[in-house]
């Protein structure tokens, strides 16, 4: 039959391997292709037979399910993982993600809850090989004139930045990075510009040990970044991320220059850079706004984000902004505070280009287990709406590309008129 789902199911009970197969083959769209005793012969027969989607139990003696997991992930990547286990904790749940699995089922499970899940995965898998399929393949060298390919990509520098704090500009950094990386086939780093209290790390549990943009500053005083890839760490979503130093007082090795050299040398390498900026205005932050080529402001439905939102707006005016380069993030657009998205329109002047939906459960859900939202829940809507705004900005990008070279405008400075 066309399109069926073909299933790898890898458990060490027998029982559980037969009762997992015989609920499947009441499925006319799923097909059991196959069943592992263990993480090693799971690999052995997913690389022979090429699932769609494996059933993956997380406790096995010679390999556990998320080593497997992680080595599936490089040796057979078009297969994706349905991690199963009787336990539920956070930790294991932030493992498994971590290690490339797609969803996380907690046993005993319905077969209900076990199609729909294998369904959805192999959807998502689908369409993200649908849209690499469909994009432009381009020379190594790039074509005569246009941006990419090897050192001279010219890629996109995103700045995600709020006059306020609170808003969520964090958590929409980190979750549209892992998007644009896993759903929209772009290379991308993240960049956390809060260089005094960071959360970047914290979010996708990292730590900055000595890899953060201060150990940078050395070389970049000899001359040019030339080992950037040693401090840059590899996210097992494939996202890279250059974090912001491990304690605040670093914070002032970090100049304007600093920021831009780096960025920009970020800019060749990547399709991609994603930069979350601290909330509150200086020379640095005003660096990294000034090279972005897109900066998405984010508020909320508050009066003082309403308020302060006016303000940087009349700011970025007096910069020179053009104003198709800020673009407006309405974070949390649904609650039910008595302001109304119309409000806050009518408040600052000017459109919203994207909302994104309140949603509390999954947020906090993430948060407190280092997994991103857009990693552990990705069918929630607040997932959705951080893929709109991905696809969306990307989506701008390559268009202003095709018509225009980039714009090189000369700025104003916000403390010294000159």
């Amino acid at each position: 039959m066309a399109d069926q789902i073909r299933v790898l199911i890898v458990d060490d009970i027998p029982e559980t391997r037969d009762h997992l197969t015989k609920l499947l083959s009441f499925e006319s769209d799923i097909e059991v292709v196959g069943a592992a005793a263990s993480g090693a012969q799971a690999l052995e027969l997913a690389a022979q037979l090429l699932p769609g989607v494996v059933l993956m139990d997380i406790n096995m003696p010679d390999m556990d399910g998320i080593a497997a997991t992680e080595r599936m992930s490089s040796e057979v990547p078009d297969a994706a993982v349905v991690m199963m286990s009787v336990q539920g904790e956070a930790d294991y749940l932030r493992r498994s993600m971590l290690a490339g699995a797609r969803e996380f089922l907690v046993k005993p499970f319905s077969s209900d809850e076990l199609t729909a899940s294998i369904r959805q995965v192999y959807a998502r898998e689908l369409e993200k090989a649908n849209r690499r399929a469909a994009a432009p393949v381009m020379a190594p060298g790039g074509p005569s004139g246009a941006a990419g390919g090897g050192g001279d990509r010219d890629g996109q520098i995103v700045a995600i930045f709020s006059p306020k704090g609170g808003v969520g500009r964090t958590t929409i950094a980190v979750n549209m990075a892992i998007a644009a990386a896993t759903e929209l086939g772009q290379t991308v780093v993240l960049v956390d510009a809060s260089f005094q209290f960071g959360d970047v790390g914290v979010l996708l549990n990292l730590n900055p040990k000595n890899k953060s943009i201060a150990d940078l500053v050395p070389e970049l005083e000899a001359g040019e970044p030339e080992s950037l890839d040693t401090f840059v760490i590899n996210h097992s979503a494939g996202v890279r991320v250059l974090l912001a130093p491990p304690s605040p007082e670093m914070a002032e090795l970090i100049t304007p220059t600093v920021v831009k050299r780096v960025l920009e040398a970020l800019r060749r390498e990547h399709d991609l850079v994603i930069v979350d900026c601290t909330s509150w205005f200086n020379e640095t932050t005003l660096a990294i706004l000034d090279v972005a080529d897109t900066v998405l402001t984010v508020l909320s439905l508050e009066i003082t984000s309403i308020k302060n939102m006016r303000l940087f707006l009349e700011v970025a005016e007096q910069l020179g902004y053009e104003q198709n380069k800020v673009k407006l993030v309405l974070n949390r657009a649904d609650s039910s505070l008595g302001i109304k998205v119309t409000d806050v329109e009518n408040s600052i002047g000017r459109k919203v280009d994207h909302t994104i939906v309140s949603d509390g459960r999954s947020v906090v859900y993430a948060l407190n287990r280092g997994v991103p939202f857009f990693l552990s829940n990705r069918e929630a809507q607040v997932s959705q709406d951080i893929l709109r705004l991905a696809t969306a900005v990307t989506g701008e990008r390559a268009s202003v590309s095709a018509e225009e070279p980039r714009k090189v405008v000369q700025k104003k400075s916000l403390f010294s008129f000159r």
